[in-house]
């Protein structure tokens, strides 16, 4: 993040804690109760935001070095995502151009070349096809015409852009904001490192995961004896780039970070960008690294999602974490002093799954249950009153109308 940047957050965020007021949306939202539950909105959605969408699929660390791949299955597409011999980020449909059938099923690895399973018709990690058996019995055949499909992809600020459809396009000037393209330039996300992956699935929209990350109005309820520890609740900053934004919340740390001299403040000491890439990405960033969150729907079905969260450390922190005995990989099991000193939101994905997605799996239950008309969002969730009346825009619905109060 920029510096000028940082320093206009860290004091729209002080002035606020102290002087207790909070960002001001002007009034009220009613959101209709079908965002959530409607069967054919979701059909929409899943077209609009799924199929025909530029996707974030992970982090240039998913990627560390040439050989490298991974793959996914998470927005109808079979990805196959690999970084070529010249260090080149490409992207494929995991389907073999002989009969369909899925070419690689590992989730991530290191390979230069992926075989079929079910005849042996063999790829490089360009997406070239390179060998097929029994060349002589099958029939000679162009080999340049049957590589494997290749997809719009791009890697940029240190994320890696994928669009499922052959015929798409990622144009980040129209995604993005030049404010936007800058702060996250700064940031240096390209040298992150993954450590570990985990997956939530939930009985609820894939909406209300994002909903949950919109406030910290609940921080001193919900999270009491968690997050409420480390943060002051509704206390926030709110800033929005097109159809993205970002919420940047209040730690407890900038009450002594107040006190130093300006020149020695970093947004990290005292606050917590959240960033929102619509239409289905959260991303958390700390001094320690950052946790990425992809919010998908399961089953075809507007009642059941799954978030995939991955979490990247900076490289120092990994060699701060290994000279303490402490296994970055598994982060979240080292319930010590030492590890919550290196990390100290290192059970931020338990409280993300034992807490906030409990509340929300049962407030779409709630709302399943057809006697709330509409949800409402106060004039202190700016966060939320964007992300929907976006994701209005985007599925040309009239936005929802602000209630003065």
């Amino acid at each position: 993040m920029l510096r000028d940047e940082q320093i206009r957050l860290l004091k729209g965020l002080i002035h606020y804690q102290e002087s207790g007021t909070n960002v001001d949306a002007g009034g009220i939202i009613q959101n209709p109760s079908s965002t959530y539950t409607c069967e054919e909105r979701f059909e929409k959605e899943w077209n609009t935001f799924f199929k025909n969408y530029p996707q974030i699929v992970g982090m240039t660390g998913d990627l560390p070095e040439p050989g490298t791949f991974f793959t996914r299955e998470d927005f109808g597409m079979p990805l196959l995502a690999t970084r070529d011999e010249k260090g080149n980020f490409r992207a494929f449909a995991n389907v073999c151009a002989h009969r369909g059938v899925i070419v690689e099923n590992e989730a991530k690895g290191k390979k230069v070349k992926f075989s079929c399973p079910f005849h042996g018709w063999t790829y490089n990690n360009s997406g070239k096809l390179i060998g097929i058996p029994k060349p002589d019995h099958f029939g000679e055949i162009d080999k340049s015409c049957y590589g494997l499909t290749e997809l719009p992809c791009l890697e940029k600020y240190g994320f890696l852009w994928v669009h499922p459809s052959p015929k798409g396009d990622i144009d980040l000037d129209a995604l993005f904001d030049k404010r936007l393209n800058d702060d996250l330039e700064a940031w240096g996300f390209q040298n992150l490192v993954l450590t570990h992956e985990e997956e939530y699935i939930t009985e609820m929209n894939w909406k209300l995961a994002i909903d949950t990350f919109g406030e910290t109005y609940h921080f001193s309820v919900l999270h009491k004896d968690s997050l409420f520890n480390d943060f002051h609740g509704n206390v926030q900053m709110f800033d929005t780039f097109k159809r993205n934004a970002r919420l940047t919340l209040c730690t407890r740390n900038i009450d002594v970070m107040k006190l130093e001299p300006e020149e020695d403040w970093h947004i990290c000491k005292g606050a917590f960008p959240v960033y929102y890439f619509f239409p289905n990405i959260i991303l958390n960033v700390s001094g320690e690294g950052i946790i990425l969150v992809r919010e998908y729907p399961l089953d075809n079905s507007p009642h059941r999602s799954v978030s995939k969260v991955s979490f990247y450390f900076w490289p120092h922190v990994i060699e701060n974490l290994k000279e303490l005995g402490i296994d970055p990989s598994n982060i979240e099991e080292n319930d010590t002093a030492q590890a919550n000193d290196i990390h100290p939101y290192s059970g931020f994905g338990e409280i993300i799954r034992d807490e906030d997605y409990v509340v929300a799996a049962a407030s779409h239950k709630g709302l399943r249950a057809g006697t709330l008309d509409f949800t409402t969002f106060g004039k202190n969730e700016p966060a939320l009153h964007h992300y929907h009346n976006t994701y209005r825009e985007a599925l040309d619905l009239d936005p929802l109308p602000l209630i003065k109060i």
